[in-house]
């Protein structure tokens, strides 16, 4: 069907697939794929998600030619744009997904001109996001305050960051490290050290977390205030699932 189509450029974008050397050969200007990383880092299936969990500053996007290998093609455009530390995995795809389409008509037109060069991809820096797992956003106590943030970060809206609250499940939307003495090594993570209107803090192996929004299992979610309304945490322990 491409081949009776006359395909002049095949564009992809979160695909999730290599495509087959017999398809890539059938255009006549090649395949491009708008990839929402910074290449050669992130190559893969999560480049997003990847790129929060790694507390990354800065990412972007990349338009490459595509090639039998995941994401090694060489590359025709790129620009960056700043992570910010409210940042979750929707908002950052939202961001990225506008400066693609910004991207790749710029870059249809310069390859209409003949005037899109292409750089191969450094060597060095290469880096691989992997799929996702539900399993990476069960959250781990025992951990710093701040992977813990970027892991909530990451997995919104998708699978979300959960932990146990008296045995049932408890997703974390929205959460902060804050500045606090260290209580790690006086209350186990996972303890609830203040639920107030402002957030609930958790210790965690390393820091305080505090939770800015959360949701118990087949309720909606809720900000830390209106859920403190139904809810007493004071002495209470997050469990690991």
């Amino acid at each position: 069907m491409l081949r009776a189509a006359q395909v002049d450029v095949l564009v992809v974008v979160a695909y999730g697939l290599i495509l087959p050397a017999a398809v890539l050969g059938i255009p006549a200007r090649g395949c491009l794929n708008i990839h929402a990383s910074l290449l050669p880092r992130w190559r893969g299936a999560a480049p997003i998600q990847r790129a929060l969990l790694a507390g990354d500053p800065v990412t972007g996007v990349t338009i490459m030619r595509m090639e039998a290998g995941l994401d090694t093609g060489p590359m025709l455009l790129s620009r960056s744009i700043p992570i910010d530390t409210r940042d979750n995995a929707k908002s950052l795809h939202d961001k990225l997904a506008a400066l693609g389409a910004l991207l790749i008509e710029e870059s249809l037109q310069a390859l209409r001109l003949g005037a899109l060069p292409e750089v191969a991809q450094p060597l060095e820096g290469v880096s691989y996001a992997a799929k996702i797992d539900k399993a990476e956003a069960l959250i781990q106590w025992g951990r710093h305050a701040e992977e813990i943030s970027r892991q909530v970060r990451a997995f919104n809206p998708w699978p979300m960051a959960e932990t146990r609250f008296e045995g049932i499940q408890l997703r974390i939307w929205e959460a902060e490290p804050i500045d606090s003495p260290d209580v790690s090594g006086f209350r186990p993570p996972g303890s609830v050290l203040t639920a107030t209107g402002e957030g609930i803090d958790v210790v965690c192996g390393t820091g305080v977390l505090r939770i800015l929004k959360l949701q118990l299992a087949g309720r909606k979610p809720l900000p830390a205030r209106e859920f403190l309304r139904g809810q007493r945490l004071d002495g209470t322990r997050f469990s690991n699932p």
